[in-house]
């Protein structure tokens, strides 16, 4: 699982059946600050996130297939919660740095 932050929508003309009553979100995956940034990537919604949330995003496509409850559905990214706060604690030579 990732933290992400919700930065756009897909909109679709068609849709797919694995897909129906859900979102299509951009999520951009958030690091650490001097990391390379990973590329943006869509994730289907499962918690009603919008625009401008911190999301928690399920990576893995059985584990975003058994979020959905469906064996066979076509995905692999599922956003399963949309986060209040996060703290990191880092450590530098044996200190905590907050």
């Amino acid at each position: 699982m990732i933290l992400g932050k919700v930065v756009g929508t897909v909109v679709t003309t068609i849709g797919h059946r694995d897909y129906k009553t859900r979102r299509l979100l951009v999520v951009q995956p958030l690091g650490l600050a001097g990391e390379s940034p990973e590329d943006d990537f869509i994730a289907l919604d499962n918690s009603q996130a919008g625009i401008g949330d911190t999301v928690l995003v399920n990576r893995e496509g059985n584990g975003a297939r058994q979020v959905l409850r469906n064996p066979d559905a076509c995905v692999i990214s599922v956003i399963v919660g949309i986060v209040d706060s996060a703290y990191i604690e880092i450590e530098e030579a044996g200190q905590p740095v907050h």
